[in-house]
């Protein structure tokens, strides 16, 4: 994927007779970073365990893996449209229930790195990609989905936050430190506690470049 920051790649991948694509992130193809520790790929995954977790089903499937260079996140391919990117979607009201629940799961998962290109349409419905800049015990929240701002939140969303942060999974507990699992119940108690989506009254809290 040659427009990846960091090594990114397109694979097949075979069991049996049955095939299909993912995108393969090795661990060793990451570019450092002075603020995120090495093995972001474990942040994709953890991303996926949260989306499942909640019930939500934003993130398409995302297991580690040992590719050709080395342990990494394999995540299921998901063939968009690249266009309808999250500008265009909000366009749309119809989308907005789904764009909501990707903000919702940014707040919680302390996105950095929510760009509108990392929202992809696909069979009617929205995936949220691109998760490696997640969970960092220290605010990072950086995101292009401002739209919402002071609107209610869902009860029914409300109470799958609470219910995850009550008992945070094993699986997803298992991927981040003490600090960062910490701070993921702090998020979540101040989202369930605040009832609407934020704003952002800096301006500073979006991700460059936006798309």
């Amino acid at each position: 994927m040659p427009d990846s920051s960091n090594q990114t790649f397109l694979v097949e991948l075979t069991l049996n007779d049955e095939t299909g694509h993912a995108i393969y992130k090795p661990g060793r193809g990451e570019r450092p970073l002075w603020d995120f520790p090495p093995k972001l790929y474990r942040r994709e995954i953890a991303s996926y365990l949260l989306s499942e977790a909640l019930g939500w089903g934003l993130v398409p499937r995302t297991i580690e893996r040992e590719g050709p260079f080395g342990a990494g996140s394999m995540q299921q391919f998901v063939p968009a449209a690249v266009e309808q990117h999250y500008f265009a979607l909000r366009e749309n009201p119809v989308n907005h229930d789904r764009l909501k629940q990707i903000c919702l799961f940014d707040l919680i998962a302390n996105n950095a790195d929510r760009k509108s290109g990392h929202c992809l349409f696909c069979e009617g419905s929205i995936y949220a990609i691109d998760n490696g800049l997640t969970f960092h015990s220290d605010p990072k929240l950086r995101t292009v989905i401002w739209d919402f701002a002071g609107e209610p939140i869902t009860p029914a969303w409300l109470a799958d936050i609470k219910r995850v942060t009550a008992a945070v999974p094993k699986a997803l507990g298992a991927l981040l430190d003490d600090d960062e699992r910490e701070a993921f119940l702090r998020r979540g108690r101040a989202v369930v506690a605040a009832g609407e989506f934020p704003s952002d009254n800096s301006g500073m809290r979006y991700p460059w470049p936006l798309v």
